[in-house]
């Protein structure tokens, strides 16, 4: 049986560029991230044209598509300006979502918005962070398989 190409949680990226220079890089910290990509669908009847006491069937239609990306982990210093600056921002902010595989890699850029911004602690524990962007327009993939 051959193992499958898989790919390792550093080689999992979500990338910001808040200054809109096309230098992105990835605010430290996450100890988990996702990628949730979406489609709300509409549904439409339809019934059998030959047989109308058969069930009808539903076809669906995208109305639209979404993307999110949560992530949470430590506040980390380096990390503390680029997230509460890209929260603060009325515009959205450049991201890059990165997976590398030894095979090639999976990228999506696009815009977000940072919906979320948690910042928490536990007596002794350390600061924590979780936050939640929500697409802006389409995110855009390429891959170089």
């Amino acid at each position: 049986m051959a193992q499958p190409v898989t790919a390792r949680f550093g080689k999992f990226r979500v990338l910001l560029d808040l200054a809109g220079t096309g230098t992105y890089t990835a605010p430290c910290g996450f100890t988990s991230k996702s990628l949730t990509l979406t489609k709300s669908l509409s549904e439409v009847s339809l019934p059998d044209c030959d047989d109308p006491d058969a069930p009808i069937t539903l076809g669906r239609d995208v109305e639209s598509i979404s993307a999110s990306v949560s992530g949470e982990g430590v506040l980390a210093a380096s990390a503390v300006e680029t997230w509460l600056d890209a929260y603060e921002s009325t515009n959205s902010v450049a991201v890059k979502i990165e997976i590398e595989f030894s095979t090639g890699t999976v990228t999506w850029t696009g815009s977000m918005h940072v919906e979320t911004l948690e910042i928490g602690a536990e007596q002794g524990g350390r600061v924590t962070l979780n936050v939640s962007m929500q697409s802006d327009g389409a995110l855009v993939r390429t891959d170089t398989f």
